[in-house]
């Protein structure tokens, strides 16, 4: 036996074929006939339990309006942090080139330095070629004239 809440609210009383079969049981000993119908044992528990399931039912209920007041507000606690986690993602990436300008700029002032220190060695190394140029200019420029001119006298005594 058990109660059933159908679509209307009410809770009824289903009594199974085996709780009502065992009404007509025998109730005494074997042997005489016993007259009269024994006591509805199902229906004495029913009438026993229904206020302790009534409580229950409505605890139930109340139950069953708590999960829902805590999802509304676990839904409220979702959203607020999307929106917050937004806000963060949209502040990290509105920083992002200052941030990366600020880890950029040792880097580049060291390769500035760098490359200062090259262009500087380059000069002197390009002043060093350009000093002994001058200086062995003088001799090149002779040596060719006199090859020039030893080339112009050997090709007029051929012809």
């Amino acid at each position: 036996m058990r109660l059933k809440e159908g679509q209307t609210g009410r809770r009824t009383l289903v009594v199974s074929l085996r709780d009502f079969l065992a009404r007509f049981r025998p109730t005494g000993t074997p042997g005489a006939a016993v007259t009269g119908v024994p006591a509805d044992r199902a229906a004495e528990r029913a009438a026993e339990l229904e206020p302790s399931l009534a409580l229950l039912a409505d605890v139930q209920r109340e139950a069953a309006r708590i999960r829902a007041a805590a999802d509304r507000e676990a839904e409220v606690i979702r959203q607020s942090a999307a929106r917050q986690a937004a806000e963060i993602v949209a502040a990290a990436r509105a920083r992002a080139p200052r941030v990366r300008q600020e880890a950029a700029a040792p880097v580049r002032r060291s390769g500035q330095r760098e490359a200062g220190e090259i262009r500087a060695a380059g000069e002197r190394a390009a002043s060093l070629v350009r000093e002994r140029a001058r200086e062995r200019m003088p001799a090149v420029v002779d040596r060719l004239v006199a090859d020039a001119l030893r080339s112009t006298h050997r090709s007029g005594e051929r012809s």
